[in-house]
């Protein structure tokens, strides 16, 4: 399948699960219940959909591509989450994350700085660059992805987030 084609299909998925996000309510979980804070407040937002128009790398690899990337989280009492990412990897390939993870909110004392880290399932880097990533096995691998933002508005906010030793992803996100 095409990347372009890929990507206008998962963009409608995403925006669909976005619409189901934001008209359900807070009893209607779709992330599992265990990954909630057991008596922690309800989320002030339902959830966040994150786009990323840029990545940079660290290697000047003349096989790298330009990396696109639309995710979805749920966000859980206690500050937890869990989302979908699909993106095209740094060769091209559409690939998907499935995570779970925690944010950190008024970092050092900044009420706007945050640090967010997820984990989980990522599917994508095949043959010829399976080796591309650690523990790779016939296209799935396990990832951590730490990241760092800064509160624009209530809603909105910028992250850097750290793909290991390979590249820096920035990008925008909008809770709703």
């Amino acid at each position: 399948m095409h990347p372009a084609h890929f990507f206008r299909i998962f963009l409608a998925l995403a925006l669909s699960a976005l619409f189901s996000l934001a008209h359900a309510d807070s009893t209607n979980r779709y992330c599992p219940d265990l990954l909630a804070v057991k008596g922690a407040p309800e989320p002030a937002h339902r959830g966040e959909l994150t786009f990323s128009p840029y990545t940079y790398h660290f290697s000047n690899n003349p096989e790298h591509k330009h990396v696109v990337l639309v995710a979805i989280d749920e966000q859980l009492p206690g500050d937890r989450l869990c989302g979908i990412s699909f993106f095209s990897n740094s060769f091209g390939q559409p690939s998907v994350y499935v995570y779970a993870g925690q944010q950190f909110n008024n970092l050092f004392g900044v009420p706007q700085l945050f640090a967010k880290v997820t984990g989980g399932l990522m599917y994508g880097y095949v043959d010829p660059y399976e080796n591309k990533v650690p523990l790779n096995y016939k296209g799935f691998n396990p990832a951590i992805i730490p990241a760092v933002g800064y509160k624009l508005t209530q809603h909105d906010s910028v992250q850097i987030k750290f793909l290991g030793t390979a590249a820096m992803m920035f990008s925008y996100g909008r809770q709703f």
